[in-house]
């Protein structure tokens, strides 16, 4: 299955797209599609979610995973967070992609195997995961291939249990 990971940010939005058999991971694309803070925030949204459809639109995914709202002490930052987030949603449902949105803490546990790692600790197992010779140079396109790579596990544990009944 082709997976669509989303790390939402207003000045860089991380993705990450896997191919998966829910064991195994390919990494066939990630990057960060990045806006300008100069930028007003309407533009900044608008260039994100051009992104997005073009992504989708190049690379087919069959399904698409985005990170929660975090709680985060400003609140400014948090409404930002969640208007991209917004996008993001929009952007998954016009292609009509199956879609799930995980935590923070369940995207660190599945890939990490430890709720609070560090943004380094996730982009070295990322790395590991996808068998990739060099590292991820973004912290944020690893972030989005961590929260693909959540969902496919998720599906593969879903899809086993579901056998099992």
């Amino acid at each position: 299955m082709r997976t669509l990971g989303i790390d939402c940010g207003s000045e860089r939005t991380g993705y990450g797209v896997i191919e998966t058999d829910g064991a195994e991971h390919r990494m066939i694309a990630a990057g960060v599609i990045r806006t300008s803070p100069k930028w007003p925030f309407e533009k900044r949204l608008l260039e994100i979610a051009q992104g997005l459809r073009r992504l989708i639109g190049e690379h087919a995914p069959e399904a698409a995973a985005v990170e929660e709202v975090f709680y985060s002490a400003n609140v400014k930052t948090a409404l930002k967070l969640a208007h991209v987030r917004g996008i993001a949603l929009l952007a998954i449902a016009e292609a009509g992609l199956e879609m799930a949105e995980y935590s923070p803490l369940e995207i660190k546990m599945s890939v990490v195997g430890y709720g609070r790692a560090e943004k380094r600790q996730v982009q070295i197992m990322a790395q590991s995961l996808l068998r990739l010779r060099e590292p991820i140079e973004s912290e944020d396109a690893s972030d989005a291939l961590a929260v693909a790579i959540c969902h496919a596990t998720r599906r593969a544990v879903e899809r086993l249990s579901g056998e099992r009944a």
